[in-house]
């Protein structure tokens, strides 16, 4: 038997999950890690609780799944993207928290930014729109408010990485420092077209370039582990932003396939194959996992708050006691009783780009029950995703008959059929729903030759379930406008 390790080092956890070659798990450990919010709008992670966490799950899996460190084959990263880490080159001490994703506090700069007329410049290059959510003015927060950092990078003495490289360079006792075009994609920095760090952009944001990451392909064969953390070395041959590795686990390796991982945001993919599109509903362009030297693409929409919703509503509204209860509590309820939640808790992202937007419940009456609050907000997940779809459609060369779905939200059905119900179009759960794990344990076989190509991949994916829709479009379109009514309300005056 074949065992492939996948790192997935997520937002709220980390998680390890040894896979057969034939995708099966084989087993899996994940533990939580502490969130901190320093003012409202911050996020941050500390930099060790990432790496130590996911150590503790890596090593721990293995003795799970009752195996050690040479019985793999090579283990694949998948991580939290746009998370900006900066370390210290000689001691590996991280010079401040990680900045989360979902952090906001760069907003004034970037509008800053936009006043300077950088906004379609950037887009130009990256694909990317000038937001507070990709890395590169987080790195630049960083570098312009610790003390003597800048000066520091200028000499060549700190190290800026996403988490995956961040996880690497611990991995390897610092002797790599790597990311891979996925995750290079989402800083704001990388030029799409051209396949490199764009000189103008780092000149323009003043980040220093000594300061980067070398850039491979997704799937490479980028070294091996210090054999102190494992008990052996282990290849490392796969590194991958969390979303295009589901995309990737996901076998939508054709143009035209698309994928929504439920996760604690929503991220919806569309592969595009060789060609970079360029989006008219306010999607961004990324790159997709690429094998080779060949260039790869994606149309993707990010809701920020999907999953977390659920979250909040057990941490913040004390409604439910654990995160499994929401699908129970909301089916309690036949519907939402005209209750529309807008979870806008950082912004609103794809397709409305609202960064100061906040969240709202509407509809409320004296009849209002937390049922149907519970209801309002798994609904407003697939509102959300269903947004996403929309654009996509319109942006789109071919029609999109499908989707894919995975993620821990995913295995609420309640919610997939309400998608499935929005859409007009299946929307189909796979029996194996890691898949953002899974998608970077691909690419570590494919890199050390277990796999031959895409194609053996494909043959393994198999679906769980089906969910179609249930309601007409008229009633669908009905339900979208109820929605949209609700996002004109959280607009700010």
């Amino acid at each position: 038997m074949t065992y492939l390790l996948a790192m997935d080092q997520g937002t709220s956890s980390s998680r390890s999950i040894v896979f057969k070659d034939t995708g099966e798990i084989v087993a899996s450990v994940q533990q939580e890690f502490k969130q901190i919010f320093p003012h409202p709008g911050w996020i941050e992670h500390d930099p060790m609780d990432l790496w130590q966490s996911q150590l503790h799950t890596c090593q721990s899996v293995l003795s799970k799944a009752g195996i050690k460190a040479n019985d793999l084959a090579a283990l694949g990263i998948t991580n939290q993207r746009e998370t900006t880490v900066v370390w210290d080159r000689k001691t590996g001490i991280p010079i401040f928290n990680a900045i989360v994703w979902q952090d906001r506090r760069t907003e004034a700069l970037c509008q800053e930014l936009r006043g300077k007329g950088l906004a379609d410049i950037i887009k130009r290059k990256t694909g990317l729109l000038l937001d507070p959510y990709f890395s590169a003015t987080k790195l630049k927060w960083i570098l312009d408010t610790v003390s003597g950092a800048r000066e520091r990078a200028l000499r060549g003495e700190l190290a800026f990485g996403t988490v995956d490289a961040w996880l690497v360079w611990n991995l390897t006792g610092g002797r790599l420092h790597v990311t891979d075009v996925t995750n290079a994609s989402r800083t704001m920095l990388w030029n799409i077209h051209e396949g490199c760090w764009d000189d103008e952009l780092l000149q323009l944001l003043d980040i220093p370039p000594q300061v980067l990451p070398q850039v491979h392909p997704s799937s490479h064969l980028f070294g091996e582990t210090d054999p102190a953390w494992l008990g052996h070395p282990v290849t490392i041959g796969g590194i991958a932003g969390d979303q295009q590795s589901a995309l990737f686990g996901q076998a939508c390796f054709k143009p035209g396939m698309a994928k929504n991982t439920y996760g604690t945001g929503c991220f919806m993919l569309l592969n595009t194959g060789d060609e970079c599109a360029d989006s008219k509903h306010g999607l961004i362009s990324t790159a997709a996992c690429q094998l080779g030297s060949d260039k790869q693409y994606a149309l993707e929409g990010s809701v920020f708050v999907g999953g977390a919703v659920v979250q909040w509503l057990r941490d913040g509204l004390k409604a439910i006691r654990d995160s499994a209860d929401i699908e129970a509590l909301a089916a309690s309820v036949s519907d939402s009783d005209g209750v529309v939640f807008v979870p806008a808790f950082t912004g609103l992202g794809a397709p409305y780009w609202i960064p100061s937007a906040k969240g709202a419940i509407l509809g409320l009456s004296r009849g209002t029950t937390v049922a149907h609050i519970a209801r309002a907000a798994l609904e407003s997940v697939a509102f959300q995703s269903a947004a996403l779809l929309h654009a996509m459609m319109g942006d789109a060369a071919a029609p999109i008959t499908e989707l894919r779905v995975d993620g821990g939200a995913c295995a609420n059905s309640l919610l997939l059929q309400f998608q499935a119900d929005l859409l007009g179009i299946p929307v189909i759960r796979p029996q194996v729903t890691e898949t953002t794990a899974l998608g970077t344990a691909y690419l570590a076989g494919l890199a050390n030759g277990i796999y031959r190509d895409t194609s053996e991949l494909a043959s393994q994916w198999r679906v769980d379930r089906v969910f179609e829709p249930t309601i007409s479009r008229d009633q669908a379109q009905m339900l979208m406008r109820r929605w949209e009514i609700a996002i004109m309300q959280v607009k700010p005056c």
